[in-house]
């Protein structure tokens, strides 16, 4: 049986995609903030699910649950790193902006850092972040979020190009949603919201397919490409 842990397991993408690789015969740790969420999951699929609380925005606290769930597993093929914040700025309010900061940046580093540790030192598996389409360009409406998504695509690049220069089977694939149907989805006016779960379909795909880098859904694959080329001069007025 392989064995797979998520990050950020408690709603959302990452809960779907728990779902679905229990579904698939995968033994899954889950571990998220909200504990009563985690033992909900866990008690839907006993034989599916060990879970441990934690907050990946205190590293030494998340990175010790991500030991006792590969204690539990008995070792760890699949880690997906699904955890993240965001809220909308217009003021500029830091006090808004740290959360991202601390999570998405500090937290997720330090998750991210671990699983590819935990990799290279047994020299194989595979590790999953789900950044953004977001972090294609800058956000006037939520900079920091925007900005930390831009940091996770680039550091999750440099990876694989540490993975390509080992002798090591590391694969690192790079998931880049468009809006999701979640409590991320901020703001007025947004389109091609799509549900959770058919995120969530798309992504397992991608991660069975070992893709490098995958845009979910393929409706955004084409936006995604416009936003990386769209001129500055066009893109700041578009805010």
């Amino acid at each position: 049986m392989k064995r797979a842990i998520v990050i950020g397991a408690t709603s959302g993408i990452g809960r779907a995609v728990a779902e679905r690789l229990a579904a698939q015969g995968y033994r899954v740790g889950v571990t998220g903030r909200r504990e009563a969420l985690l033992a909900e999951l866990a008690a839907s699929n006993p034989g599916g699910f060990c879970y441990a609380a934690a907050d990946i925005a205190d590293p030494a606290a998340s990175c010790a649950a991500l030991e006792r769930l590969v204690s539990c597993l008995g070792g760890l093929d699949l880690c997906v790193v699904s955890a993240g914040t965001g809220d909308l700025n217009p003021g500029l309010d830091y006090a808004l902006e740290e959360p991202a900061l601390r999570t998405n940046v500090v937290g997720w580093t330090a998750a991210v850092d671990w699983a590819y540790g935990l990799f290279e030192r047994q020299g194989c598996g595979h590790l999953v972040v789900i950044t953004s389409v977001g972090g294609l360009r800058g956000g006037g409406a939520a900079p920091a979020y925007n900005a930390s998504k831009a940091y996770q695509i680039n550091y999750a690049e440099g990876l694989r190009q540490r993975a390509a220069k080992s002798s090591r089977t590391v694969c690192v694939t790079d998931i880049r949603p468009g809006f999701v149907a979640t409590a991320m989805a901020k703001g007025e006016g947004l389109f091609w919201v799509m549900p959770a779960g058919k995120a969530a379909d798309q992504i397992v795909r991608a991660i069975r397919r070992r893709r490098p880098v995958a845009v979910v859904t393929r409706r955004w694959r084409l936006l995604a490409w416009v936003l990386k080329h769209l001129p500055e001069c066009i893109y700041r007025k578009m805010g």
